[in-house]
Order: structure tokens, then C-alpha cells, then sequence
């Protein structure tokens, strides 16, 4: 495993140095001055503490440009201000660690992180990704083969359920609650009328999200819920 620290003080990489080293020893252990320098080694680190506050490239920078080639990266920031922290969901951050912070927070975050990492490279190693069959759906006394993967969201009204794909519209009589047991973890309801599909995601906050078509309303009680979710999911799912 690699474990990456950037940060521009280097009494503070070293620092961090000492406790993975402590720690974790086994961790392939490597350490930037800037965010310039992590994306220049072409470097992949399993996971990465990223300081904000830089000079050229700042953390959230740095973050947003690695994640176009290393979608699996377990990032956590490690900063002074709290300002950033909204921001983070955006790049799939797995934690914001403010400083200051004792030794044992550290730690905790630290080993969450690993067995996070250790957790999605077992299950990836036993291939437990589900096959979801396709769906047949009748639709205006037709027999519609919908494939999951296809769908970009659902929502429901008057007893009947609207699925959009990319390419087409289709209504039928049907029951949401149905339909969600149906599909994979790649989906979740963010609001009773609409089911989601984490793939098509292009932005949200807590009232909305926006797709690569259409959108869909988003509970205030299930907003925690559905980052949490799907920042999971994209760290499971990897580079593809």
C-alpha cells in the first residue's frame, strides 16, 4: 500500500512521516512539497494526507486533477481551515481533519483509512460485484427490456413509474419500491419520488441533483445519508 503525505512544511511531512511509519510500517511511504510535485511523480497512492494551504496548486487543486486519473485515491485533508469542507465532497474526500488534533485522532482516521483501502481490495479480489439481470418492463401492452446500467433516474407519479435512459422515456404502472430492489448498489432514492443513479451524477447539494439528464429532489433528512453513499460507492468502484 502507498501512503502519500503533501504538504509545502516539511516539519510537518515529517512529522506525519514518523506516525505512519510508527503505525503502519508496512506502508510504501511518499512525501511532496507541493501539489505541483504529487501530480508531476505520476504517482497513485492508495491514500493520500493533503494539506489545503499551499502555494501554486492548493489542496483542493491538486485533488480535483488527480482524481481524473486515480478515481480510488482514499484522500483526507489535513488543514487549518474549515472553510474547505463542503468543497471536499466534491473530490470524494473520505475525511477533513482540522488542525489542531492529538495523536489519537490521527490514528483513528489513519486506520479507518487502511482498513477502508484493505476492505475494497478484498472484495475486489473475490470479484463480489453483483450481475443485476435486465429489467422487462410492460409498458402500453409491450415487453420493454430496460438494462440497469442504462438508467439514469426514475421518479413516480399517479401510480405510475417514469425510467430515463440517455436515449429514451419509459412510463409504466409500477411501484418505485419495486423497482429500487431491482437494480444495484450503483442506485439510491434520495427522495421518495426518485431513484438515482450514481454513474449520471454531474453535481448535487442538499435540494437537488443534477445529472447527465434531468434532475432529481433530494430529502433534507436523506442528504447525510446519500454522500455518504455515494462517496463509498465511487471509492469501491475504481478506475474503470
Amino acid at each position: 500500500m502507498q501512503i502519500a503525505v503533501c504538504d509545502d512544511e516539511k516539519e510537518i511531512r515529517d512529522m506525519f512521516a514518523e506516525k505512519i511509519k510508527r503505525f503502519y510500517p508496512k506502508a510504501d511511504l511518499l512525501l511532496y512539497a507541493s501539489g505541483e510535485e504529487l501530480l508531476l511523480s505520476g504517482s497513485q497512492p492508495d491514500i493520500l494526507l493533503l494539506d489545503i494551504q499551499m502555494p501554486g496548486k492548493n489542496g483542493m487543486e491538486t485533488a480535483k486533477e488527480l482524481r481524473k486519473n486515480n478515481k480510488k485515491a482514499i484522500i483526507i485533508f489535513v488543514t487549518a481551515l474549515e472553510d474547505f469542507v463542503f468543497q471536499s465532497f466534491d473530490v470524494g474526500a473520505f475525511h477533513y481533519l482540522v488542525k489542531p488534533f492529538d495523536n489519537q485522532k490521527f490514528v483513528k482516521v489513519l486506520m479507518k483509512a487502511v482498513d477502508a483501502f484493505e476492505e475494497r481490495e478484498r472484495l475486489e479480489a473475490v470479484n463480489m460485484k453483483k450481475e443485476v439481470p435486465n429489467l422487462t418492463i410492460t409498458a402500453g401492452g409491450s415487453h420493454i427490456i430496460v438494462n440497469p446500467e442504462d438508467i439514469v433516474y426514475a421518479e413516480v407519479f399517479d401510480r405510475k413509474v417514469l425510467i430515463h435512459t440517455m436515449d429514451s422515456d419509459i412510463e409504466y404502472y409500477g411501484r418505485m419500491k419495486e423497482l429500487e430492489k431491482k437494480v444495484g448498489e450503483e442506485f439510491y432514492r434520495p427522495h421518495r419520488a426518485y431513484l438515482v443513479n450514481f454513474n449520471f451524477i454531474r453535481k448535487y447539494d442538499a435540494a437537488t441533483i443534477y445529472l447527465e439528464k434531468g434532475q432529481a429532489l433530494m430529502a433534507k433528512q436523506n442528504y447525510r445519508e446519500f454522500v455518504k453513499r455515494y462517496l463509498r460507492y465511487n471509492q469501491r468502484k475504481g478506475t474503470e
